[in-house]
């Protein structure tokens, strides 16, 4: 689905990472968690190619005018670190962005009651809100969120008032534990006996992390890989990962944006790397 979108709010929320919040049509409110967007920051061919940003969250605005239609929405959350996303952290309410998506597979919400263990760093937590936002509908739930400061940790507090258990580590110590989140997963991992299942979505060093961790003590684990993707939809293969068959003999290949971004883990090879 392609439609224009009227950015309602555009904020930075920690130094270098933005928030912004736009109308969206009524379809965009199934939009699975893990799911993104392609947005083309501008209508002018430089840059030429759409940017690729997980979807944050999803909502229906209630306007306070008597008579006016409730008003769906999406919001991304990015990091400046280009020129595409430098010039969306420019743009103001009312301006026009146009959007391709959802597109992608989502996220296996797995058992309810299930305890379910969410790791995210930086801007990889922006997939993780809406995923959060549906696990706590029947599943405690509890975030384990980290960055090498307390820059890179992000909307903790909107986890918390969804009922997320927050765990927090910064590798300088400025926020939660000093050190990797994985430890801290690990940590909880012991105190329940491996119980729960995994998501996550991060650097890939933290991905492939986690997915150690999850293969080792037997926990079923999702993640969300971040590709380098010009057409969001298969044809340009410039996101494709290796599967776990692949060899110079075997050749097998993931294509991010149509076959994931989201994936078991023990679908991906994560060796070499």
């Amino acid at each position: 689905m392609q439609f224009k979108a009227m950015i309602l709010d555009n904020a930075e929320v920690s130094p270098g990472y933005w928030r912004m919040r736009m109308t969206a049509p009524p379809e965009m409110l199934a939009a699975r968690p893990g799911q993104f967007v392609m947005v083309r920051v501008n209508p002018s061919i430089d840059p030429l190619i759409r940017r690729p940003f997980g979807v944050f969250d999803v909502g229906t605005l209630q306007p306070a005018y008597t008579g006016a239609a409730p008003q769906p929405y999406l919001e991304i959350l990015y990091r400046v670190v280009g020129k595409g996303t430098g010039m969306l952290s420019t743009l103001h309410d009312n301006d026009i962005l146009d959007i391709l998506g959802p597109l992608g597979t989502g996220f296996e919400k797995g058992p309810a009651g299930e305890e379910k263990l969410i790791v995210g760093g930086g801007v990889g937590l922006a997939p993780l809100y809406l995923l959060a936002k549906e696990l706590v509908k029947d599943s405690p739930v509890r975030l384990f969120a980290g960055g090498r400061t307390r820059d890179d940790v992000l909307c903790i507090t909107e986890f918390e008032r969804l009922g997320v258990e927050c765990y927090t580590a910064t590798e300088d110590g400025s926020l939660g534990e000093c050190g990797l989140v994985t430890k801290v997963l690990e940590q909880r991992l012991d105190a329940t006996a491996n119980k729960g299942q995994i998501f996550a979505c991060g650097p890939h060093g933290m991905l492939k992390a986690v997915a150690g961790i999850g293969a080792q003590r037997n926990v079923p684990t999702q993640v969300s890989l971040e590709g380098y993707m010009a057409c969001g939809m298969g044809a340009c293969l410039g996101c494709v990962c290796q599967g776990a068959e692949h060899s110079a003999e075997n050749p097998d290949y993931r294509c991010v944006c149509t076959e994931g971004p989201v994936f078991e883990a023990a679908e991906l090879k994560w060796e070499g790397n």
